[in-house]
């Protein structure tokens, strides 16, 4: 990016600038485990990690969640101070928090953090989501402590000073804080960074369920009785406890759901082998069911790697898993810098076709680039969403 217009006259079409972000962490391990927000690490090629005493240390990505907005970073240092982790289930309303971060980062010219107090103003906020957000923020905690850019990341302490939420974002109209600031609970946070350094992922419960989602923004986010079932995987859990297409669900483990966002709380931390149980709304009066969530279908399947871009086959579980508007072709569970670059490829498009070549399985995506490599460019065709995009390239990245 530009620092001035005049830079921005004289810079090329095309050409980028390496930029510095800013963010807050907190140490959970006495070997450096530190956790921080997804949307602080996304994308970045080098992270540095500044303690307290000024001192720096390079850091590894041990792994990080967009659904939670949760990251996991590791310096290689002993000896470090923890945080007391507390409970976000113990928090009331009116009890007294405290944010802890550095706004701005180093504009203020040390590496001490600052703090801002302020009271629980509500508990389990869910937030309505926008074409800006990847994160599923649900079960949140609003506090009205002030949080600034620089925050992201940072802890939220309780009056004894442990650790109850992880700053998340603000909603503003002005750019900083008005009071109207959120936090991630402990307890999911803790859980997500446990799973990312043991597994390398978050392991989630898959119901093989799909919600028909009401128009974002209208009415019925607030006042639709119940989620209505749209579509039910065959051979998931959801088939096999008897749900069909056309059933309202109305309540959750004893929660009645109000809208679509009670139904995605009560999926966010489920794991595998958890149970729910719903009362469903449908035709000839209600009914009770249970079912067992399993491990996400994407989880189990066969991995094709090609360098640094990793692919599986969709199947009609995987595309219900992921709402894929398509039936076939190789879904991309991860692209490295050089696809990326040359492709734009992202995690989560699904690669339908090669030159004239349709691509059905993962493994044909290996098959045609080894055919054509070196003798014609290949034209790559992939769906994101509902758009169809293509773009060419010579060789591999």
């Amino acid at each position: 990016m530009p620092r001035d217009p005049f830079e921005q006259m004289m810079i090329p079409r095309g050409f980028e600038r390496r930029v510095e972000g800013l963010g807050t962490g907190f140490i959970v391990s006495a070997d450096g485990l530190i956790i921080s927000n997804q949307h602080v690490t996304s994308g970045a090629e080098q992270i540095v990690v500044t303690l307290r005493d000024g001192r720096d240390f390079p850091a590894r990505l041990l792994g990080e969640d967009d659904q939670t907005d949760i990251a996991v970073l590791k310096i290689d240092v002993t000896g470090l101070p923890v945080a007391p982790i507390g409970r976000s289930r113990a928090l009331q309303i009116g009890d007294w928090l405290i944010a802890i971060g550095n706004p701005y980062g180093y504009l203020l010219g040390n590496s001490e953090p600052s703090v801002t107090a302020g009271v629980v103003s509500a508990l389990g906020r869910d937030i309505l989501p926008n074409e800006n957000q990847t994160g599923l923020y649900v079960d949140m905690i609003q506090t009205d402590a002030a949080i600034n850019p620089g925050n992201s990341g940072g802890p939220l302490v309780n009056a004894d000073g442990e650790v109850v939420g992880v700053n998340a974002f603000i909603l503003t109209q002005t750019g900083g804080s008005v009071g109207l600031g959120f936090a991630i609970p402990i307890e999911r946070a803790m859980r997500v960074a446990r799973e990312l350094r043991e597994h390398g992922r978050v392991r989630r419960g898959w119901v093989g369920v799909e919600i028909a989602e009401p128009q974002a923004q209208s009415s019925e986010w607030r006042r639709q009785p119940g989620v209505l079932v749209r579509r039910v995987a065959p051979g998931g859990p959801g088939a096999a406890a008897g749900l069909k297409q056309g059933d309202v669900i109305e309540q959750v483990n004893g929660q009645l759901l109000r809208n679509f966002l009670g139904w995605e709380k009560a999926l966010v931390d489920l794991a595998p082998g958890d149970r729910l149980r719903l009362v469903l709304q449908r035709t000839g009066g209600n009914g009770d069911v249970s079912l067992t969530a399993t491990d996400l279908p994407s989880a189990s399947a066969e991995r094709v790697n090609l360098r640094d871009l990793e692919l599986i086959t969709v199947t009609p579980n995987i595309q219900a898993e992921r709402g894929l508007a398509t039936s076939r072709g190789a879904l991309v569970v991860a692209a490295g810098p050089g696809w990326q670059r040359t492709l734009g490829l992202q995690s989560g498009d699904v690669i339908v076709q090669i030159n004239n070549y349709p691509v059905a399985q993962a493994e044909q995506v290996q098959q045609i680039i080894q055919y054509l490599g070196g003798r014609a460019a290949m034209r790559f065709y992939f769906a994101r969403g509902d758009q169809l995009i293509y773009a060419d390239m010579w060789g591999t990245p």
